[in-house]
């Protein structure tokens, strides 16, 4: 292969079966509308990021978000290409949406919000 043609290669982005953006936003305490960091976000997002490690799949990918607008439901997340919303509280929730979504391709329909618009 070239090195034009290996550079192409490189340039081509990762296809994902599941891609999962969560809400890092942190507002200061009492702010009106709070966040998904004031509601704590931090150790769920951290343990989803353990999880989808181990589990080896590079088919799954997690990116870090600003607000996602549904700021008092969470911490929330959203797994694409579905577009489905959950607002994970433990963390076996977040071991559910795990195994149960992205690894298992069935989706946690107790944790599921629809926002309204």
């Amino acid at each position: 292969m070239s090195e034009a043609a290996e550079s192409e290669v490189l340039d081509i982005p990762q296809v994902y079966t599941h891609h999962v953006f969560c809400c890092f936003t942190q507002r200061p305490p009492q702010h009106p509308r709070g966040s998904c960091g004031a509601n704590g976000a931090q150790p769920l997002w951290d343990r989803l990021g353990r999880k989808l490690e181990a589990s080896g799949r590079r088919d799954i990918a997690m990116t870090s978000s600003g607000c996602l607008s549904f700021c008092q439901a969470g911490p929330i997340m959203v797994v694409y290409p579905q577009g489905i919303w959950y607002t994970p509280k433990t963390p076996e929730d977040i071991d559910e949406i795990v195994e149960s979504h992205l690894l298992g391709g069935k989706p946690v329909e107790r944790l599921i919000i629809v926002p309204r618009i």
